[in-house]
Parts: C-alpha cells; structure tokens; sequence
C-alpha cells in the first residue's frame, strides 16, 4: 500500500491539472461541461475511493495469487510478451467485471456513483466506488491464472489499466477515425454514459472496444441521439457516500416491504432496477421517462456556499495529500482513525452543498471533533515528532471552519432544504 500511496501523490495532482486544463478550455470554446458543485463532488468522491483502497477496507473473496497456485497449467517468466498478453486480460476481467455491475441489482450499487454526474467530463472519470468492499473481480482472471500471468505482471498493470480509462470522459474530443473500430474513445464513452434508451448498458469494455463488439453490446454514437447523462433514478446528492449506499438501501426497503418471500430472496440478482409489483404500487419512485424532460439537481448555491465547499474540498484534498506522503509513519489503527476523520468530513462539507438542515450543526460538531482530536496528547505527541506540517495544518484547517461556521452562520443557514 505504501508504494501505491506514492504513485497516486504523482497521478493525483496530474489529473487535477487535466480537469482545470478541460475547464478552461471549455470557457475558451464557450462550451462549458463542467458545473460547480457537480465537479466538487466529483472530486471528493475520488478521494473516498482512494481512502478505501489506501486503509484496505475491502475484504478479499478469492485473490489471484489464490487461482494462479491452483489453476495455473504454465510457468511463465516475465517477458514483453506476458505483460501484453496479462494486460489483455485485465481488459477481459473488466469487460464482464462491468457488464455484471450494470446487469444485476446488487451489483449496481457498487457502481452508481461513476455514473450519477448528471455531467459528462474529466472529472467525472474520478466517481469511483467506495461500496465495492468485497473482492471477487479475481474470478475474470481466470484465463490470465490458467496461462499462468505472474501475479506481479498483474498487480503492476492493473492500476496502469485504471488509470487509462481516465482520458476518454469528455465531451470535447470527438470521433478518431479509425481508432474507434478497435479503442474505447470518447465518443464510445459518452454513449456508456448515456441514459437515452437506445444507449442504456452500451460499450462496456475499458480499453479494447473489441469485447463490446463480441458481445452484443456496441453502440456508436448517433449525432441525432445527443446523449444525455446521469442514472434513470436521479440520486439528487451530492454526497458521494450517500450514493454509494443510495442503491442498496433501496433493495433493503423493497426486501423489507414486499410481502412475497419469493421476492425478498430474489430481488437482489433480478436486472437492475427490478422493483417487486407490491412495492412499485404502494411505494412508487421517481424516475426519468423522458430524457428531454427532465430537471438536473442543482439546489441554489450562493458565493458564499461556493467558497465554503471550495476551502472544504481544499482542505481535506491537502490532508489527504500529506497522509499519502507520510503513510509509512502511520500503524493500521493511526491510519484508519485519520482516514476516518476525512471521510467524516467529506461527508459532512457535501451534505451542507446539498443545504441539508442537519448539515450546519454536524459540521460544526465535525470540525470541533477534528480540533480536538490533534488536541488529545497521544495524536498531538505521534503528530507533532512524525509529521509536524500535518499537524499544523490540520489544527489550522479545523480552527478556521470552525471560525468561519461562525462568521457566516446566517447566511450559511438561509434556504436550506427543509427551512419550511
């Protein structure tokens, strides 16, 4: 994890360059794909994503090194040839590894989040998930396992993979000519992402388009089918750990509620957005039926709710920075209750975005909490003689929230949600 901390201190401020480079360009243009609130919760749902994978939340089903030991039939030195051939496998993985989130109820929750922009853009490419706490991808490298693909081809690359796929969410490249009969592209992606019926669950594949075009599910974009983007039932949040779980507690209701035991037991491996009969009539939900006729969430948000969610965003992003620099100095435990703290507060500055009525007062329960925990002699001691700078930051991070809940805490508090 130490190693993979380190890299992402290098990838973490090169995409932020690309996602600025992208909106000026789209002010220059003037074809702006970026909204405010939505591109600041783009951003700190990339860092819940890097929290979980970071602290190591997600408990391993069946690892690779598991199947190579039992499957594998070669033995295979490393050579160019196995990290091709390990890398189109990892594509494979990801081919059906994605076809299963989109396809099955359960499994949809664990991917809601990379597409519940209601935007199509760089930043959107960083909604990755933080509900996918169980691992079982490795059952896709199955055919990597059997050639018998080192597992540490497999672990160098798959990070590589990932962070391929980061390029080709915008809107301002357009079709690549011949690119598109073999390559993922832009333009592929927008359909992927795109809720017009003719779009839904289209261009599956990571990075080799071949795989969509294997198996039925390639779809070029049509220039008179302009996509549109977002889910069908619109998640109206910008809490991205709200819409990490948004999903499953909508299954967990309909479990609950519907009276067939058929059902409760079903409905979780039914297509995704399957809703037993009972549960539709007497619990119905709002969803889009027409893609030109629908509004996208965006509460008001003044200057002053702009700058605070800005300085939030800001100060948890640098926390996380000097905690991935640092990470070595941290134990488990260290390392899980700081990372709490960041995601507490994610949690806490997005749903003051979202002008939640609750949100005022747990985030200055929030910030008091942070204060005082550098406060508490046995962090202040680790904090201060291991990581000074971490430290004064984050007393002065804290400090100035809290001054500022103060300073602005009429004008913070007016036309929140449910002020009526």
């Amino acid at each position: 994890m130490e190693i993979y901390a380190n890299v992402l201190l290098w990838v973490i401020p090169i995409f932020f360059v690309l996602i600025v480079l992208e909106i000026i360009y789209g002010y220059i243009k003037k074809n702006q794909t970026h909204t405010f609130m939505d591109t600041l919760s783009s951003l700190s749902s990339g860092m819940t994503n890097i929290l979980k994978d970071v602290l190591g939340l997600v408990v391993i089903v069946i690892s690779y090194p598991f199947l190579l030991d039992n499957l594998s039939i070669y033995s295979i030195e490393n050579s160019l040839i196995i990290y091709i051939i390990a890398f189109i496998c990892i594509d494979f993985a990801g081919y059906w590894s994605h076809r299963l989130n989109h396809r099955i109820n359960l499994f949809w929750n664990q991917h809601i989040i990379h597409h519940s922009s209601e935007e199509f853009n760089l930043a959107c490419a960083l909604r990755q998930s933080f509900s996918d706490l169980l691992g079982y991808t490795a059952l896709f490298l199955i055919p990597a396992a059997v050639i018998g693909v080192p597992e540490d081809v497999i672990t160098l690359l798959a990070p590589l993979h990932l962070f391929g796929q980061f390029w080709y969410h915008t809107q301002h490249i357009g079709k690549l000519g011949f690119l598109e009969y073999f390559l993922v592209t832009p333009s592929q992606h927008r359909v992927h992402h795109a809720i017009n019926p003719i779009y839904i669950d289209k261009n599956l594949a990571p990075i080799f388009c071949i795989w969509d075009r294997l198996f039925g599910t390639f779809q070029e974009e049509l220039d008179e089918e302009p996509p549109v983007y977002g889910v069908l039932k619109p998640v109206k949040t910008w809490n991205p750990l709200l819409i990490n779980f948004q999903h499953l507690w909508g299954l967990i209701f309909d479990a609950w509620h519907t009276k067939s035991w058929r059902e409760k037991i079903t409905l979780w491996w039914r297509p995704t957005g399957y809703r037993p009969d009972d549960v539709k009539k007497r619990f119905p939900q709002n969803k889009i039926n027409s893609v030109n006729e629908f509004e996208k969430y965006n509460p008001e948000s003044g200057i002053i709710m702009k700058g605070w969610a800005s300085f939030q965003w800001l100060g948890t992003t640098l926390m996380l920075l000097i905690f991935l620099a640092n990470y070595s100095y941290f134990e488990n435990f260290q390392a899980s209750i700081f990372g709490g703290l960041i995601l507490l507060s994610i949690f806490g500055y997005t749903s003051l975005m979202d002008r939640q009525t609750w949100a005022y007062k747990f985030e200055l329960v929030r910030n008091t909490l942070g204060l005082l925990f550098f406060m508490i002699p046995s962090q202040n001691e680790f904090y201060i003689s291991t990581m000074p700078l971490l430290f004064y930051f984050g007393i002065s991070y804290f400090s100035l929230s809290i001054l500022s809940l103060f300073l602005f805490n009429r004008r913070l508090k007016i036309k929140l949600i449910n002020e009526s």
